[in-house]
């Protein structure tokens, strides 16, 4: 009875420190929204702020997905414990809420434009957009039109990839590299159309860690939904990541 208690015990022991002990890849946390609007997909700042502070007070730095791809090529290296911040569609309050707040904590993000969106209500504008990016904010596409490009036309698809990218390349005088793909959707037709549209990387909706090695037009990411159980909520949605990168190996 005592060698099966022991064994169990070691059993324990060894899946508790397999679980515990970090994934292969940086988690990319995906929010949307900051504010106080009772929306799923909107973070109370609050909520935010304890967010981030947990991040900085745990050791986590910050760093862009160009840093992360600069890691995967060997032109450069990963802080010990790395993340990545992402804010999808370009809301005005990513800007005057969530901006402030990083800055507070050393943080930095990479936000996904929609630029048919630029300019209008609740959204960033152009003049917002360049100061983000002034003060190391990574600017990228979250396409035009804010499509699922799964479930339109190749032609429409090559345009909305293009057209975006242009855009912003023209006001922001830098090369956009990365994507998120509109509500998580794509296939095969679609990673081809974004590496044909000369973008190095683009995000998805699927849980788990995004990896250094793994395939670059299907990076995962954290969800970071308008939590309901304060800082535990977040605390399992990272370590989740982390059991969904191991299981991911298996």
């Amino acid at each position: 009875m005592i060698r099966i208690l022991q064994s169990a015990a070691a059993v324990i022991l060894l899946i508790s420190v397999w679980l515990l002990a970090p994934g292969t890849g940086v988690p990319i946390l995906a929010y949307h929204q900051v504010s106080s609007a009772a929306e799923i997909y909107s973070i109370d700042p609050a909520d935010f702020e304890q967010q981030m502070q947990y991040l900085a007070s745990h050791g986590y730095t910050a760093v862009s997905l160009s840093e992360l791809f600069a890691a995967r090529e060997g032109t450069g290296r990963l802080p010990e414990k790395p993340v990545i911040i992402t804010f999808d569609d370009g809301y005005a309050d990513n800007y005057l809420t969530a901006l402030p707040i990083m800055e507070k904590y050393r943080m930095k993000s990479t936000v996904f434009i929609i630029t048919g969106q630029v300019g209008q209500p609740a959204y960033l504008t152009w003049e917002q957009i360049r100061d983000m990016q002034a003060r190391t904010t990574e600017i990228a596409s979250h396409t035009h039109s804010h499509v699922a490009l799964n479930q339109i036309d190749q032609a429409v698809v090559a345009e909305e990839l293009r057209r975006s990218k242009q855009l912003l390349e023209e006001h922001l005088q830098q090369p956009v590299e990365f994507l998120a793909y509109p509500f998580g959707q794509y296939n095969r037709q679609t990673m081809a159309a974004v590496q044909q549209a000369g973008y190095r990387g683009a995000c998805t909706g699927l849980p788990g860690l995004g990896t250094t090695a793994g395939d670059a037009y299907q990076l995962k990411r954290v969800n970071v939904p308008r939590p309901k159980y304060g800082l535990w909520e977040f605390r399992l949605r990272l370590l989740r990541a982390q059991l969904y990168a191991k299981l991911s190996r298996q």
